[in-house]
């Protein structure tokens, strides 16, 4: 009962929805970086929502099933084939024995998820089977690699069920050009009225140094008149301004402490959208009401935990 992979792509990781509880000990939570994309494959399945899936950033994956069962594919557009005919992404599919997937590069987006009916079979360490490759944790063997030529993983068989589609309003629409929700953080009254100006009017564009730990961005500086902080702990999403005043917007595998002052975090819905971003992209800002942040997350929650 075996998904092999014959090709794995520059990185595909396997994720569940983080590794929690362990901060304390500098062990990032790791998670897929598009928690929507990832939690619509599941749903699609009827797994439950940490099931653990593959995380396929940029395409170039191509799998072969030994066992029958029943896929769903979301997120970036990669031009997936089954048995070498084009499917799309956002749906579930049928699996017979011997059936092969394989996505090319990324077009639109940068990471799709692979999910299994019934989950794959994925040992767990601290609680979680996510992959977060600098603190050498999780994945097939425990040790936080990523997924390689001839990895054999594990899931239940089962027999063909009636195949799903998310509806095209759910459906995420994946740009180079986009907006961001940012909830003011503590930080937020140390950046005086013309510098959250600047940072609320400005476009920014995100670099080629973005990977699971951080999005770097490049645009106008944003200072802060108080730079000495003492280490603290650091949310996701969270905004970062350095000394050159380029924000850095911290990711699944961010850094479990930090000494810059941050001038906000975006929103889980904020993370999705930008996860899904390509170096190139541009990024504005938009303030965001917390409460109404909180409202929206617990009704998307509500709605995949049903």
């Amino acid at each position: 009962m075996t998904l092999r992979i014959i090709e794995p792509g520059p990185l595909s990781l396997i994720q569940d929805l983080g590794r929690y509880g362990h901060q304390h000990m500098g062990v990032s939570p790791g998670g897929p970086m598009d928690e929507q994309a990832f939690s619509w494959a599941n749903h699609l399945l009827d797994n439950p929502l940490n099931d653990p899936q593959i995380e396929i950033n940029l395409g170039s994956f191509h799998c072969e099933f030994l066992r029958p069962t029943t896929i769903a594919i979301t997120g970036a557009e990669m031009s997936a084939m089954l048995n070498g005919v084009a499917i799309q992404p956002w749906q579930s599919y049928s699996i017979h024995t011997g059936d092969q997937l394989s996505f090319k590069g990324a077009r639109i987006g940068v990471r799709a998820y692979l999910a299994v009916r019934g989950g794959l079979d994925i040992p767990e360490i601290l609680g979680s089977c996510a992959t977060v490759v600098r603190d050498q944790l999780g994945g097939l063997h425990r040790d936080g690699k990523q997924l390689s030529a001839g990895d054999c993983l594990h899931y239940p068989a089962s027999k063909p069920v009636l195949t799903r589609q998310v509806p095209d309003v759910f459906i995420p629409e994946y740009g180079q050009d986009i907006t961001l929700d940012v909830i003011p953080g503590c930080q937020y009254e140390w950046f005086s009225r013309q510098e959250r100006r600047r940072f609320f009017n400005s476009v920014y564009s995100v670099t080629a140094q973005t990977d699971r730990m951080g999005y770097r961005l490049s645009g106008a500086a944003i200072h802060c008149h108080q730079q000495s902080l003492i280490s603290e702990g650091i949310a996701l999403g969270a905004i970062q301004i350095p000394a050159d005043g380029q924000p850095i917007i911290l990711m699944r595998d961010r850094q479990t402490l930090g000494g810059y002052p941050k001038i906000g975090c975006i929103t889980a819905g904020s993370l999705s959208k930008l996860a899904q971003c390509q170096p190139g992209g541009t990024v504005r800002f938009v303030k965001k009401d917390l409460y109404e942040a909180e409202a929206e997350y617990r009704v998307e929650k509500q709605f995949f935990c049903a």
